[in-house]
């Protein structure tokens, strides 16, 4: 395993470059292929070995290729929730920026205190509402929002089908929503 680890770290450059036809910022690049070495290296040992061992380094930089393009492209995967969507929030708020497309992340577009507040306040609320709610619920949600599970991956985990976690969760939310905006 050493040996296919050693050449996925070989690799990072080319995958840089893979980065270059979906984005032109630097620090995206670097923070997507960052991730997809760790995607790599947390990846299940006997896939990684199946995929080398059936297409070899080609096999690699395709595996690769479609997990930067989904981290890249897609509003749904870690690489966004991690990087992009705290960023994408700020755009209207407090940005600096050279143009309209390209924007600076700077001490600068941090959130103001108050914002800060409100937003533990609102947090609390949800605390004090996963409080009341029956222990599964509360655990089922918790894994999935606190823990960054995605449905798929918390059915493979716990073997609770998809439609019920997917039922449970949505219940929750649409409690907390109900109460949030009773005490509006």
């Amino acid at each position: 395993m050493t040996d296919i680890y050693l050449k996925i770290s070989e690799l990072s450059s080319f995958f840089r470059k893979m980065c270059y036809g979906l984005t032109k910022d630097h620090d995206d690049v670097n923070d997507a292929v960052q991730e997809l070495m760790i995607y790599f290296f947390q990846m299940n040992p006997d896939s990684l070995k199946a995929i080398y061992d059936s297409s070899g380094k080609d096999g690699i930089i395709r595996y690769g290729a479609v997990v930067l393009k989904r981290a890249l492209t897609s509003k749904r995967s870690p690489f966004y929730y991690k990087y992009k969507k705290y960023y994408t929030n700020l755009y209207g708020i407090n940005m600096t920026h050279t143009s309209t497309d390209n924007f600076h992340k700077s001490i600068y577009n941090l959130p103001l205190e108050d914002d800060v507040e409100i937003k533990h306040i609102q947090l609390d609320k949800i605390d004090e509402i996963l409080d009341d709610v029956y222990w599964y619920d509360r655990g089922v949600f918790k894994l999935y929002y606190y823990d960054g599970n995605t449905l798929d991956s918390l059915a493979e985990k716990t073997g609770i089908s998809r439609n019920s976690l997917f039922n449970t969760i949505d219940k929750i939310r649409t409690l907390i929503k109900k109460k949030i905006n009773e005490d509006i």
